[in-house]
């Protein structure tokens, strides 16, 4: 049996060690895209929006098998004209035509906008993680064609991120954000 600490980095409880700024943001509740334009002009860009097989750790947390057909949208935010956030939703393919078709439909609009108006919507709570290579949303971070590459980061830079499910009528959209080394020195 394989470590599942190494392919499962995410954690429901934050480590002691993180400074205070890291635990804020991490633990942020509301809409994450609305407290980053207090930081900053604010603008999203869509990396990629495609069917594919749920990956292992993402498929875990949606109560999906292994490479059931999902809907994944990855996005990157500039805050200052510095990238920022990367971030990847993934929901049931089924689902993406039903309860969560507005996320077909967002283009370079926040998803924040269609889950915080709808009172039916109920959100776990996050879990957060260091990311790793076996990590989806580490190779989203991969796609951004910047310095915020994990390939031209220092060996010491750690990418932090969290995640965490959104219900809606019994069908989830997990939800997944990483904070790149330029968000932290905006703050």
């Amino acid at each position: 049996m394989q470590n599942m600490k190494s392919t499962r980095p995410w954690s429901p409880t934050l480590r002691p060690s993180l400074s205070s700024a890291q635990k804020q943001w991490l633990s942020r509740k509301g809409a994450l895209t609305q407290a980053l334009r207090a930081l900053g002009p604010l603008s999203l860009n869509v990396l990629a929006e495609y069917p594919a097989g749920a990956c292992f750790d993402e498929a875990h947390r949606l109560g999906l098998y292994v490479r059931a057909p999902v809907w994944i949208r990855e996005i990157v935010i500039t805050i200052n004209g510095k990238q920022c956030i990367a971030a990847r939703s993934v929901t049931p393919l089924g689902a993406s035509h039903a309860v969560w078709q507005g996320m077909r439909r967002l283009r370079s609009r926040p998803l924040a906008d269609i889950l915080y108006d709808d009172v039916t919507i109920m959100r776990s709570n996050f879990e957060v993680a260091r990311l790793n290579k076996r990590s989806a949303l580490y190779r989203t971070v991969q796609a951004i064609k910047t310095d915020c590459h994990p390939a031209h980061l220092p060996i010491s830079t750690t990418l932090l991120a969290r995640r965490s499910v959104f219900w809606r009528k019994g069908a989830p959209l997990l939800v997944a954000e990483c904070f790149l080394p330029e968000f932290w020195s905006l703050v």
